[in-house]
């Protein structure tokens, strides 16, 4: 389907916007899950094509609150691999845009492409990224702050106290400003956050629920902790303790800030605590006394193996044939005769060699 643009783009080549919807923000362990691309031609016509995808691993119910895609919704989807080359056949040689787009979305459709095999060349294109022209055009400064919500300029800028009374009066005037005014989070929701409160504008201004400071771990919505880094970002911090027991330990000993090792310690020595009251009480073992094993009065007595009572016959085997039954054999009880001692032997004389030519008549 074709459309006139109602606001003329000079383009040389057509001009394709795109957003992504996906699985998580980790551009290495993420996949996408709906792909629109909406492309600006020379001649303004406008093209327009949306594509649902299986992305081959469950989508995460804090990602589905977001877009609003669950695994139900993309089961009899393709996968991306069997899409990819109709995708990078629609954008053609179009340059690219979006929102946030050149930090998030063509680094992601990228690693897509590769996965698929797919070669998208992003040489000799440019890329539009809206986001930057707001940030960059609507600077996010203090002195910007001042300006805005004051309308003058602060004076000693970068000195602390000027800076700290800059931010005390931007915080007044936002109260003022935004007295009655709503905002509505990603799920459609509409509240009136800033007011004069300071445990509401905690909340309003801690929307990411940081379990520390630094942000290296997050809370989600059923208050438990994920980690918000790395290989593991989107992972409940308790299951990588069951998973990977040794990353624990490499956070410990890493370049991270204090207070985060300390709240990291502090989850993992709960963890540790609920592990060991799952544990099987040990069992006690049987008291042994004078070689005898003494078993407990609501215990079963232990068995005793190759011990046999006096009056059981041995079990007759094919290795073993019984040998016939003897009766005992009694000896005579005589009177047992004392004992001779024996002397050493004495050394031949003349005389005892005289007594045996006597006896023997030599």
């Amino acid at each position: 389907m074709h459309f006139i643009y109602r606001m003329k783009l000079n383009l040389k080549c057509p001009l394709a916007f795109f957003d992504l919807e996906t699985t998580g923000v980790h551009i290495g362990n993420d996949r996408i899950v709906e792909i629109s691309i909406i492309k600006i031609n020379p001649d303004q016509t406008e093209e327009v094509k949306t594509w649902r995808i299986n992305p081959q691993m469950p989508i995460p119910l804090e990602s589905s609150l977001v877009h609003g895609i669950y695994d139900e919704d993309v089961k009899d989807e393709p996968a991306f691999k069997a899409i990819a080359a109709d995708v990078a056949a629609f954008l053609g040689d179009s340059d690219l845009a979006g929102y946030n787009s050149n930090k998030f979305d063509i680094p992601m459709l990228m690693e897509e492409f590769l996965r698929a095999t797919v070669d998208f060349d992003l040489e000799n294109r440019h890329f539009v990224d809206v986001q930057n022209i707001f940030h960059q055009m609507e600077q996010r400064t203090l002195r910007a702050a001042y300006q805005f919500y004051c309308g003058k300029d602060i004076v000693n800028a970068h000195s602390a106290e000027a800076d700290t009374r800059a931010t005390m009066e931007v915080l007044l005037a936002q109260l003022d400003k935004y007295e009655g005014a709503e905002w509505e989070n990603k799920k459609g929701v509409k509240t009136v956050p800033v007011v004069n409160d300071v445990e509401a504008l905690h909340q309003f201004t801690n929307l990411s629920k940081p379990v520390d400071f630094a942000g290296r771990m997050v809370f989600n919505e059923a208050g438990e902790e994920l980690f918000n880094f790395g290989k593991h970002k989107g992972k409940k911090v308790e299951d990588i303790f069951q998973l990977e027991p040794s990353y624990f330990s490499w956070m410990m000993q890493g370049d991270f800030p204090l207070y985060t090792k300390r709240r990291l310690e502090s989850i993992h020595k709960r963890w540790t605590a609920k592990k060991n009251q799952a544990k099987p009480a040990p069992q006690p073992k049987p008291e042994v006394q004078n070689n005898v094993v003494q078993s407990k009065p609501d215990q079963p007595k232990p068995e005793v193996q190759n011990q046999q009572k006096p009056d059981v016959k041995p079990v007759q085997t094919a290795a073993q044939p019984q040998k016939p039954q003897q009766r005992p054999q009694h000896k005579p009880n005589y009177p047992q005769q004392p004992r001779r001692e024996s002397k050493p032997a004495e050394p031949i004389n003349d005389d005892m060699l005289q007594q045996l030519k006597i006896k023997f008549g030599k």
